[in-house]
């Protein structure tokens, strides 16, 4: 979903399709628009927004390079929380400290986490995006990659519009169809966005009171938690197999603390049954993070451990914690999208199965780099440095 450096500017530029791209183009909406009628989607809202859908060539660009998977975590990160975005969550925390409790009373979910989401969706509303969101989605959802899920969101976008929700010439957002100041895609805009400041319309544009309390009842739709934080930032002791920071390796958090895990302050971790998770992604050289139950919510926001990462830094940081511990490694290697490709081809090739050969470093490719760095005793930390990458011929 979404997003910041997510929600950077984006200028989309028409290029010139080919007749036969057009073609399909228009065959893949006449089959959208046959799903939809029978959804209950009138025919006069199907066509009145489907005859204004274009085809988006720059957007199928940008699916293909989203900075959660082909970016390293070190520039990742140093882009998603600076200083001046730090520093402008605190100044809105005060500036709207009375909404925002209202809403964590209501919702259980703390001031920060909201600010934390808006701050990295639209850097708190400077940037809505400016694409027109049905053809974003009629773009992906004609394109095999994931067009099942966009075709969802599409027809979504037409029940909004034939509800009289949201003016179709105010639908404008992201490449990838997100909207408001807190980026909600159409279902979710649907089943999630409500009007908290009783003018009868559930405005995530113009209405930050609609924006926290939709973005703090999805929260909550999706399991958060109270009480607890999203995880934390921890050191490992010098002799812990690393073996263990597999993600499948859930514990809770008194096996870590039996393990000689410490908080930064090289205090043991609580010794309470929550289950938690070892992250390493900067590798083992990088900041070492437990994440918890509330850290699955966010994933439940946007599927990417990066932007989860970056969420609960971001939101420690507004609630008033310094910088990261553990310095983010300065020399991790900045892979191109053939270079992944590479990497996964020559994986699957040793019989370490990373997935799809398509350039992007997600969970399965990390889990095969894990399974080879253990067939040849390197540390199994899942990161694709440089002597993993020199064994494996790349570059």
């Amino acid at each position: 979903m979404k997003k910041q450096l997510l929600a950077a500017t984006l200028t989309i530029t028409l290029l010139p399709i080919p007749a036969s791209a057009t073609v399909d183009f228009d065959n893949c909406l006449d089959g959208i628009r046959d799903r939809a009628l029978e959804e209950g989607v009138s025919p006069g809202t199907a066509d009145r927004v489907l005859a204004r859908v274009e085809f988006l060539d720059r957007v199928i660009e940008l699916d293909r390079r989203q900075p959660e998977f082909t970016t390293p975590f070190t520039d990742y990160l140093e882009r998603s929380v600076t200083k001046q975005r730090v520093e402008r969550g605190r100044e809105l925390l005060r500036t709207h400290r009375a909404l925002l409790q209202r809403v964590q009373r209501r919702t259980g979910v703390p001031s920060a986490y909201l600010l934390a989401f808006w701050g990295l969706e639209t850097n708190y509303g400077s940037y809505f995006g400016g694409t027109f969101v049905p053809s974003a989605l009629a773009t992906l959802a004609c394109d095999p990659r994931r067009s099942e899920f966009f075709t969802d969101e599409l027809i979504a976008a037409l029940r909004i519009v034939q509800d009289d929700a949201l003016p179709l010439d105010s639908m404008q957002g992201s490449w990838a169809g997100a909207m408001g100041h807190v980026q909600f895609m159409p279902s979710v805009f649907l089943r999630h966005a409500v009007d908290a400041d009783g003018d009868g319309r559930r405005d995530l544009w113009n209405s930050i009171p609609d924006a926290m309390l939709s973005a703090a009842s999805f929260l909550k739709e999706l399991g958060w938690e109270t009480g607890y934080r999203w995880g934390r930032e921890v050191l490992l002791p010098g002799d812990l197999d690393f073996a263990v920071a597999e993600p499948s390796q859930r514990r809770p958090l008194a096996d870590w603390r039996r393990l000689g895990v410490t908080d930064v302050a090289g205090q043991p971790v609580a010794d309470l049954e929550l289950p938690a998770t070892l992250l390493l992604p900067a590798g083992h050289r990088g900041p070492a993070f437990l994440v918890y139950p509330n850290f699955d919510v966010i994933l439940g926001w946007n599927r990417s451990e990066y932007y989860a990462l970056a969420v609960g830094h971001l939101a420690d940081r507004i609630g008033g914690a310094g910088p990261l511990h553990t310095p983010l490694p300065s020399d991790a290697p900045r892979l191109s999208r053939d270079e992944v490709m590479q990497l996964q081809a020559a994986l699957n090739a040793r019989g370490f199965d990373s997935g799809e050969v398509d350039g992007i470093l997600g969970p399965a490719t990390r889990d095969a780099i894990r399974g080879y760095q253990l067939s040849r005793g390197l540390i199994p930390d899942g990161f694709p440095d440089r002597t993993l990458l020199a064994r494996l011929d790349i570059r």
